[in-house]
């Protein structure tokens, strides 16, 4: 080296030291770990992500207070380091930024209720000093990272609501210091293991709605002396409550085990937590006594054991839970009386006690304390006696449910003065004496059910003030005097049973005010008068029932204008006239006009098999077809004139058809052994509904094994690309058996169908080809499969609610058509997701029509062979009477809507045996955290008032009696009113409640 290179070396130390000095002089104005490195690994960040909304837009570079003012980003205050970022409900997209590990003083980082994806990005686990970390709600799949145990500081983690599966690894058990664990809402399905017991400092676990596999609770749970909140429901548990969980004494806000299969008696240790407030120990199978020493309970609130098999009494003592809001015991075998001491707890204001074996009066004392009672059901027991007189002095309830007891004596008044009232149902019951007048005008009133008792008077004329009233039944009483015009004003009234009552007088015109009206039903009274042809302004009304009164004059023909009506009894009364042509139109299930006075020809469509019974009593009623009724007389001559020229013209078109056959025979075989191959044993003839660019020989030379998209017990679909570059599914119905091969497989039906339909709903057939072996339907091309693929198949991407929604009002348009504007009308048959297809755009068609059926002008049920369709679709009433209508495929169609909502198969493993998806829902709905257990948990919670309102469509549609079903063009408008609305933020899934929403069932408007 030479001695110039080494006389500047010194010089060149010198400059590093002055550098190093100059450094240490700057850094303090940012900090030691901020200032440009920050920004920029926060810039880096932004630049990841997808920002829809610009809530990130004042992340800017050059901003002189970046990054501690920007949105999210919190720094300490002291040295302005950033130690947190908080990215969540922004409704970010693209994968977890990862990024952020660089900021070495992050200790918290949420990025909770985006739309992130992908697996869990493993680089998180390098932020070593996190403290809190939160992933939840977004759409991360992949399993749970057993790396997990590097972040040893981490005290908060939550991993809710994504798409996780397999086991809770062991690095879940190694985070001393871990405070609260949420993995909720996941697909996790291994058994919950006993190493969480390791967590010692552990206040908060939630692993509920999980599909775990069958397991009992780790005893080791009962290790977790700190816990505050345990939540276990629904997470597939068997065997016994843990007599451990005794140990668990500083759970303050919420232990739930409720929808398990845990059985067993409940352990006298988890009664001696006295610091607990909510309980929920429902739907399981608990048995056993109730243990004496719930007295123990001393800050519980709420308190539910229904759904049990337990046995046994209501402790007396149970009155010295004084801080007692909700006991639900429903559900259970439970008996004797109900304790007295349950009307001096001050605070209690939802009691449910139905559907046990109760017995005795209740006590006299309820609602004497002030207890502003909200909910009161004890319906279904064996209570007698009178009605405690005081339940509505709080002024708050809304629910009185006695019903299928032997309740007796009168009503009280102070029931009439109970303006809070919303559902009152004392049916069944030995009720006497009048109706309280301020029943009648009860502003907030909805269902009312006073049915079999024996009650008197009649119905006050202020009945007009009940505006929000929807049900009304006061069927099998006393009842006397005239129906009241004010009826009129209940605009929202949905169904009016008065039968069996001594009702006279005529029925009041202003019925037809009643636009909402479904169900009009006032048999066996004593009606005079004509029936008012104004009930046909009743579009929606689905069952007129007014047999066995003394109504005279004609059957309106007005009536023949309500499309929906399919159930018409105006048997034995004192009609005249003839039976008007119009009716013939409707689709009726049941039809009665026997034993009146009618005369004339019965319209040829209601000549039926179905109604051999409905015309007897009516002798100078004819038309044949029916052993009871004979042949209407006419002009014989001229009807055999017209017999003539009917077969000589019938003569003429067979012989046109002939002529024009022969010609078309011919060029078909010359048009086949012009292009058929040699290999070809077959020959095919061609039928296009559509304009083609194709023949059926191309359409042949695409049925390649590699091409199969799908398969069933009548064939195979292919995916065919055909030379012009037009895409098409070819649904081969097919075997090599001559005997299989004459079988239809739904094709003749398909064809029929399908080829006459045009809806941008309803798939479009192209063409069908067929020969001596086989069949082929060509349709376009659905590249999203079906909707039963989107929602179940296990790789498939999760759809959005609105996607979801859009799917629904879609296929419901095409159904509405295919039951409404097509003429005659189609019954499809065989609803069902599967049978939704999606095209590019998510948009939906109905298709596969193999069961589709033309429902006849009489509008009588088509009769079934044997039973078709597909198991968890097919309505109660299919299977018994193998009798469809219009009705079976909006029963179809309800179970699809519980599925887009609930994002389970009509039939899962979870559901208990004999329980579909209609009986989960309906069994749940009543829970108070219905939201969690019922709606799809990937959803999010953006629009849950839009989801629970196509939940109860659903629900509507499922309705078990047909008659009660909406007809599909109500069902677009109820979907139509559920337009999705965002509200710009989501709600999370979280346990608490309010006394205000404990039943989901009343906000979805069923019992």
């Amino acid at each position: 080296m030479s001695r110039c290179r080494w006389e500047v070396f010194p010089a060149l130390l010198h400059l590093a030291a002055t550098l190093m000095c100059l450094h240490e002089f700057i850094a303090p104005c940012h900090g030691s770990g901020t200032g440009s490195s920050e920004v920029s690994v926060l810039m880096e960040v932004k630049m990841s992500l997808q920002d829809p909304h610009r809530l990130l837009d004042n992340w800017v570079a050059s901003d002189p207070t970046a990054p501690c003012q920007w949105t999210g980003v919190t720094c300490d205050q002291t040295t302005q380091v950033v130690t947190g970022v908080d990215l969540s409900n922004m409704n970010l997209v693209g994968l977890v930024p990862t990024q952020v590990c660089q900021l070495q003083n992050l200790t918290s980082y949420n990025v909770g209720n985006n739309n992130f994806e992908g697996d869990f990005p493993d680089k998180l686990l390098d932020c070593s000093k996190l403290e809190y970390l939160n992933l939840s709600q977004n759409w991360i799949v992949s399993m749970l990272p057993n790396g997990i145990s590097k972040l040893q500081n981490l005290r908060n983690l939550d991993l809710c609501c994504n798409n996780f599966t397999g086991a809770i690894p062991p690095g879940f058990g190694e985070l001393p210091l871990l405070e609260s664990l949420n993995l909720t809402n996941n697909l996790l399905n291994e058994t919950i293991p006993g190493y969480l017991g390791k967590l010692y400092n552990l206040k908060w676990l939630d692993l509920a709605f999980n599909p775990f596999a069958p397991g009992e609770i780790p005893h080791e749970l009962g290790n977790l002396n700190h816990l505050v909140n345990l939540n276990l429901a629904m997470a597939h548990l068997v065997g016994p409550i843990p007599d451990s969980f005794g140990n668990l004494t500083e759970l303050t806000d919420f232990l739930d085990l409720s929808h398990n299969n845990l059985e067993g008696s409940i352990p006298a240790g988890i009664m001696n937590l006295p610091k607990l407030k909510k309980m929920e120990l429902y739907i399981n199978n608990l048995s056993g006594q109730i243990p004496p020493n719930m007295t123990q309970l001393l800050s519980i609130t709420d308190l539910d054991l229904s759904e049990n098999g337990l046995t046994g009494t209501i402790p007396n003592d149970i009155a010295k839970l004084r801080n007692l809001q909700l006991l639900h015991l429903w559900g259970n075998r439970l008996k004797g009386e109900i304790p007295p001491g349950l009307g001096n707890i001050p605070n209690l204001s939802m009691l449910r006690l139905f559907n046990n074996n109760l017995t005795g009066e209740l006590p006299q004392n309820f609602g004497q304390q002030g207890t502003a009672f909200m909910y009161f059901d004890v319906s279904g027991n064996e209570l007698s006696g009178p009605v405690p007189p005081d339940l509505c002095k709080g002024g708050q309830l809304q629910e009185f449910m006695l019903f299928n007891n032997k309740f007796s004596g009168v009503i009280p008044e102070t029931y009439g003065n109970c303006s809070s009232l919303q559902r009152f149902r004392v049916n069944q019951n030995n009720f006497n004496g009048q109706i309280p007048e301020g029943l009648w005008k009860a502003p907030y009133l909805y269902h009312v059910d006073l049915s079999h008792n024996s009650f008197t008077g009649g119905i006050s004329p202020s009945i007009g003030m009940t505006t929000n009233l929807t049900i009304l039944d006061i069927s099998n009483n006393r009842l006397t005097g005239e129906l009241p015009p004010e009826i009129g004003k209940l605009f929202k009234l949905n169904k009016f049973v008065a039968d069996r009552n001594q009702f006279s007088g005529s029925i009041p015109r202003q019925v037809g005010n009643l636009s909402s009206l479904n169900v009009l039903s006032i048999s066996d009274n004593q009606l005079s008068g004509e029936i008012p042809p104004e009930i046909s302004k009743c579009h929606q009304i689905s069952e007129l029932n007014l047999p066995r009164n003394s109504l005279t004059g004609p059957i309106p023909s007005a009536l023949g204008s309500l499309s929906v009506l399919n159930y018409l009894d105006l048997s034995n009364n004192k009609l005249s006239g003839g039976i008007p042509s119009e009716l013939g139109k409707l689709l009726f299930t049941s039809f009665n006009v026997s034993f009146n006075d009618l005369s004339g020809p019965v319209p040829a469509s209601l000549i039926n098999g179905v109604f051999t019974t409905s015309f007897l009593g009516n002798p100078h009623l004819c038309g044949g077809g029916l052993q009871n009724l004979a042949p209407c007389s006419g002009r014989a001559g001229s009807s055999n004139h017209r017999s003539h020229w009917l077969i000589a013209v019938i003569f003429a078109a067979v012989a046109i058809l002939l002529l024009v056959g022969s010609v078309l025979l011919f060029k078909r075989y010359r048009l086949y052994f012009n292009h058929r191959d040699k290999n070809s044993k077959a020959f095919w003839s061609l039928t296009s509904f559509h304009k083609l660019g194709f023949s059926e020989y191309e359409v042949l030379g695409c049925l390649h094994e590699d091409q199969v998209i799908g398969t069933g017990g009548a064939g195979k679909v292919y995916k065919a690309t055909l030379s012009n570059g037009k895409e098409v599914a070819v649904k081969k119905l097919w075997t090599s058996s001559k005997t299989e091969a004459k079988r239809d497989y739904g094709f003749s039906a398909e064809v029929e169908t399908l080829g006459c339909l045009r809806h941008k709903n309803i798939v479009k057939l192209l063409c069908c080809c067929s020969s001596e072996d086989a069949k082929l339907l060509v349709y376009e091309y659905m590249p999203n499969g079906s909707l039963g693929d989107q929602l179940h198949a296990p790789k498939a991407s999760v759809l959005d609610w609105l996607t979801r929604y859009n799917i629904a009002l879609g296929a419901a348009e095409g159904l509405a058509y295919l039951h409404h504007d097509y003429n005659p009308p189609i019954l499809h048959g065989d609803v069902k997701s599967n049978n939704i297809l999606l095209d590019a755009n998510y948009e939906a068609r109905v298709a596969d029509f193999g069961l589709a059926k033309i429902l006849q002008a009489c509008g009588k049920a088509v009769s079934m062979s044997s039973i078709a369709g597909t198991y968890g679709y097919i309505a109660p009433e299919y299977a018994y009477s193998l009798k469809v209508n219009e009705k079976s495929d909006i029963y179809s169609f309800g179970v699809v809507l519980l599925e887009l909502v609930t994002g389970k198969r009509p039939m899962e493993s979870q559901f208990v045996d004999g329980v579909d998806i209609v009986k989960w829902v309906r069994t749940n709905i009543h829970s108070k955290s219905a939201a969690q257990q019922l709606l799809d948990a990937r959803l999010g919670n953006v629009f849950l008032e839009e989801m629970l309102l196509v939940l109860r469509v659903g629900l509507l549609c499922t309705a078990e009696v047909p008659v009660e079903r909406p007809c599909m063009r109500e069902v677009v408008q109820m979907l139509l009113e559920a337009n999705p609305k965002p509200r710009g933020s989501k709600l999370s899934f979280n346990h608490t409640k309010s006394t205000n929403d404990s039943d989901y069932s009343t906000y979805v408007g069923i019992k």
